[in-house]
């Protein structure tokens, strides 16, 4: 089934994901790019209300199609196909109930959600119409991720990153025609929004209804623990895109105690889509390898892990330092997208991100080892690394590193943190090597 050397291996799951992802994360921008744009910058207020709650509901998302996957590439890889069918029915059946749940009470309490969020009176109402369809839309948002997360465990990379991709690019296609030919307003921006992953899930459901690979719907035997093993292994990723948002706000707070203000916060606003773009692709290309590993689990093929790891860190260290070194040349291009009249805020964008990524190349590693360690099972590391990366290390450099060096150390913590954490993922690399 996974035939082939690392390198081939690596080009034909890691890519398709990450490629389809990267589109993912590319129509976010272009959505804010619209909103502000069109709309000015209240309706981008109103709408960045709802960008912790789509966070959770695709954190919530990964969580099963990561678990259940590592779950299925095993089984697969063991040759107990009926088990892998069990796991991915139990998977859909589970995330259908919290869909609907999801659906239900976040139109009953959206008000006071809306609130949480940080809506403000002046804003609540259009952030209330672009949440309102957010939240009636969410399970298709959840199964787009879901079904393109199985489709990989069910050899089918390639159609997993079209359908990512054409739920993408309609996107963008709705969000132009909802908001200026039919001057829809903000309501079209979130309508658009809402429908791009219908178009995703389109796609891949046909792949399932008609049996094309190993994993369809099946009667099985419902298990307590069996469910509560696909959120456990899928934990660490549920963690990695949740803490996005954690680490935006404990980020904004240092941002105004440290003195930098209006003009801090606009500037972590746009890095903060150039963070999405640089995680997109390491997390794209650790989701697609990640049932590889856990196929060769399955099969004990573990020279062959290995192999394909020790490829892997290779790659995602040059895509990292590669990404930085765009950074110092392109990203004064980057930022002029959306404030071109601005240039102070340009200028205060550009300088600060050259510390803020100097060492996201080991955001890449980082992230790899979560991806393999939880394709292992071995959930505990995975879930220390991950953990170190976002809610460990970030708060407590962000409290410390600037009262030593000042304000401006605040731009540097998120890649120390990376950096302290790398070391914490290569003992425990060294560790076990040490240990055969």
């Amino acid at each position: 089934m996974y035939e082939g050397k690392s390198h081939m291996l690596f080009v034909k799951y890691a890519v398709p994901q990450m490629i389809g992802l990267l589109f993912n994360s590319v129509y976010l921008i272009v959505d804010g790019v619209f909103i502000g744009r069109r709309l000015g910058r209240d309706a981008m207020a109103a709408a960045a209300v709802s960008v912790p709650l789509i966070e959770i509901l695709i954190a919530l998302s990964m969580a099963v199609a990561v678990g259940a996957g590592v779950m299925i590439s095993a089984h697969l890889g063991k040759g107990e196909k009926d088990q892998a069918r069990a796991v991915f029915s139990l998977s859909v059946l589970g995330t259908a109930a919290m869909a609907l749940l999801i659906c239900a009470l976040g139109n009953v309490f959206i008000h006071p959600l809306a609130e949480l969020l940080g809506s403000t009176p002046s804003i609540h109402g259009e952030a209330i119409s672009y949440m309102r369809y957010i939240i009636t839309f969410s399970p298709f948002l959840l199964f787009s991720f879901l079904l393109s997360g199985l489709a990989r465990s069910d050899n089918r990379p390639k159609l997993a990153m079209f359908a990512l991709m054409f739920g993408s690019v309609s996107n963008i296609v709705l969000d132009y025609v909802f908001m200026y030919p039919l001057n829809m307003g903000i309501a079209g921006a979130a309508l658009a929004t809402a429908l791009g992953p219908i178009f995703s899930v389109l796609i891949l459901l046909p792949h399932f209804l008609s049996k094309q690979g190993d994993l369809y719907l099946t009667k099985f035997k419902f298990k307590w623990h069996s469910l509560r093993s696909v959120y456990l292994l899928g934990f660490p990723s549920f963690i990695m895109e949740f803490t996005i948002g954690i680490i935006t706000f404990i980020y904004n707070i240092a941002i105004v105690h440290y003195g930098f203000g209006e003009i801090g916060l606009a500037a972590y606003l746009v890095i903060g889509y150039l963070i999405l773009m640089i995680l997109t692709l390491f997390l794209g290309m650790a989701q697609g390898l990640q049932p590889v590993f856990s196929f060769f689990m399955g099969t004990g093929e573990e020279k062959r892990s290995r192999a394909l790891l020790g490829f892997s860190v290779k790659i995602f260290l040059a895509i990292g330092v590669l990404c930085y070194v765009l950074i110092i040349f392109f990203s004064r291009g980057f930022f002029s997208i959306f404030n071109p009249g601005d240039t102070e805020l340009i200028h205060f964008m550009e300088s600060r991100s050259l510390a803020y990524f100097s060492g996201f190349f080991l955001a890449g590693f980082n992230i790899l080892m979560i991806a393999y360690w939880q394709a292992n099972e071995r959930t505990g590391k995975a879930l220390l690394v991950s953990l170190s990366r976002s809610v460990i290390w970030p708060p407590v450099l962000i409290a410390v590193l600037p009262l030593i060096f000042g304000g401006e150390a605040v731009w540097i913590c998120q890649s120390a943190s990376e950096a302290l954490t790398a070391v914490t993922a290569a003992v425990f690399l060294a560790l076990r090597h040490h240990n055969r």
